[in-house]
């Protein structure tokens, strides 16, 4: 039987625990990423990694980008309201290297450590950048291609945009690359956002001012699978093309023999380590300054080996 004592002490209890539980719940360490979009498989595989990191580490995230990755103003308001939550940290994908320096700047103020992801911006606010080496990695891209048209001939580039550093970087590293192969032209280089269509109807305005070319570089999934549709629908069989990121269309296409090959990054990496580095860095402790995620390039002979199949993605 509840005496007035026991009944007050149970209540007292009751309160003592629900305030521990909620004290709990408000100290779970909360980071939110902004990616640059959803439209590609990459971006899935990427937030596939970070939730993967925060389930081990019992952290909150959530994840989210633009529907397009056209659409930097777009990003600039995701990332305002995530700086708005006061979080113990923010992962950020730029789509555009320079407009959201104001607001990292509010951040590095507030004392909220930034971690770039796969893309990084035109400041040292943040402290570290988890990413694939895009000039390496185009760089390859390119020896592959000199490689497959007998070093000599025209190439060009479909890009998915000049304004982040995925698309300087990648962009960069091909045509600098090309530069040690001096019978090979770059005639062209065309910017589709990323857009299949887009990147398509460029690939076929360039193989129709270019009957003669050799060759196109993709600079990432969107672009890729543009380049290869478009040479498809040309009917220009041969063409070769290097791509960029997997995806099912474009592992199909290398599969076929459309594509004769592409480099993959490890998004499920890029998403972990992003996490991994935003709670060391919420944490205080020394976060590597850049955290390379790795490359791979793959075709028809190595696209099921172990290593390479375990970065490739649908």
């Amino acid at each position: 039987m509840f005496t007035r004592r026991t009944l007050i002490g149970a209540l007292a209890s009751a309160t003592l625990l629900a305030t521990s539980s909620l004290s709990f719940a408000a100290d779970k360490v909360y980071i939110p990423l902004i990616s640059k979009g959803f439209q590609h498989q990459f971006w899935q595989a990427v937030k596939a990694g970070a939730d993967n990191a925060a389930a081990e580490l019992n952290v909150e995230i959530t994840f989210e980008g633009p529907d397009s990755e056209a659409m930097v103003d777009r990003q600039i308001d995701m990332l305002a309201a995530a700086l708005a939550k006061n979080p113990a940290a923010i992962g950020f994908a730029a789509l555009d290297s320079q407009a959201a320096i104001p607001l990292l700047r509010q951040a590095q103020s507030a004392g909220i450590p930034i971690i770039a992801f796969d893309s990084g911006v035109e400041s040292e606010i943040p402290v570290a950048l988890a990413a694939t080496d895009n000039v390496a990695a185009a760089s390859l891209a390119a020896d592959k291609m000199a490689e497959l048209i007998g070093k000599s001939g025209k190439v060009a580039v479909v890009a998915h945009d000049q304004t982040s550093r995925t698309g300087i970087d990648r962009r960069d590293g091909f045509l600098n690359q090309m530069k040690n192969y001096p019978d090979i032209e770059v005639v062209t280089v065309q910017y589709g956002g990323g857009d299949q269509l887009k990147s398509t109807e460029l690939t076929k305005a360039i193989l129709t001012a270019n009957p003669d070319i050799k060759g196109v570089f993709g600079t990432n999934e969107g672009s890729a699978i543009g380049v290869a549709n478009g040479v498809r629908e040309m009917g220009s069989k041969d063409v070769v093309i290097i791509g960029y990121d997997s995806g099912r269309a474009q592992k199909d296409a290398v599969r076929s023999g459309l594509m004769a090959g592409a480099i993959t990054q490890n998004p499920v990496g890029i998403g972990y380590e992003t996490v991994k580095a935003a709670v060391m860095a919420s944490q205080g402790k020394d976060v590597p300054s850049n955290i390379d995620t790795g490359f791979y390039y793959y075709d028809a002979s190595n696209i099921d080996d172990p290593e390479i199949a375990a970065v490739l993605y649908d």
